[in-house]
């Protein structure tokens, strides 16, 4: 039964690994944060090949129950991820902050120009509004 649940599980990490590599070949998904969960997945498939990594990490840092390793593992590799993707999300919004005043100060630019040439073409013409 145990083998039967690590080759489902080995099965399924790697079609997970597939479905990453084919959204970064579209352009769906941006190869930086895909390389996270790629590296997410290569980690599960090595404890799933080798699972007595988690027992002896287990019985090294005193926890008693093996599940319980694999649980702590995957909260501290979630707020890993969590803080990545705010700092990610972070980066962006000063971004697109910078890019808003930017553009605003080019159309408050571009409407003064407009307005000056506005009214040289009036002077020229000889009309006063």
């Amino acid at each position: 039964m145990e083998l039967r649940l690590q080759i489902f599980i080995g099965i399924m990490v790697v079609a997970m690994l597939l479905a990453i590599a084919n959204m970064v070949r579209k352009g769906k998904i941006d190869l930086r944060y895909a390389l996270g969960w790629m590296g997410f997945a290569v980690f599960l498939l090595v404890l799933d090949i080798f699972p007595e990594i988690v027992f002896w990490f287990a019985e090294l840092i005193g926890i008693s129950i093996p599940a319980n390793m694999l649980f702590l593992i995957g909260v501290i590799l979630a707020i890993v991820m969590i803080y990545s993707l705010t700092v990610s999300v972070s980066n962006l919004s000063m971004k697109v902050k910078r890019l808003t005043q930017e553009l605003a100060l080019l159309r408050a630019e571009l409407e003064k120009n407009v307005a000056k040439n506005d009214t040289e073409s009036d002077s020229r013409d000889g009309r006063s509004d």
